[in-house]
């Protein structure tokens, strides 16, 4: 999960922490105000706390939603970087082979070359 992902997900964190305290502050000044009975107003007061729990239920099931798709993220990230590691390893042989190969011919060459050289003067 990036940082602009986090931070997005720590705002709509603050965010209804701030709804749920509105939503308690206005049942309460509901219950203080009117000439509402009390039971009236402790069922106010009781469903603001019910929405406020609900509220908060729901941003913590968005936050772990949030969380499984970043480490899913990182897990394909981390996937597609062992692909590419083994891609350059494979190239990284096969260069060497080439390397090798290359080397080996310039060495025979090399031999017969002083094997002429050998038999030129040698003789």
């Amino acid at each position: 999960m990036s940082g602009r992902d986090l931070s997005r997900w720590r705002a709509r964190a603050a965010r209804l922490g701030a709804v749920v305290l509105t939503v308690g502050v206005a049942a309460a000044f509901t219950a203080g105000c009117g000439d509402d009975s009390t039971s009236e107003a402790e069922k106010r007061v009781e469903q603001g706390v019910e929405e406020a729990q609900e509220g908060v239920e729901k941003g913590k099931e968005e936050l772990k939603k949030g969380f499984k798709e970043g480490e899913k993220a990182i897990k394909e990230g981390f996937e597609k970087g062992k692909g590419e590691a083994t891609k350059g390893v494979e190239k990284a042989k096969k260069e060497a082979q080439k390397g090798l190969e290359r080397g080996k011919e310039k060495a025979s060459k090399a031999i017969e070359e002083a094997e002429e050289q050998l038999n030129e003067y040698g003789n």
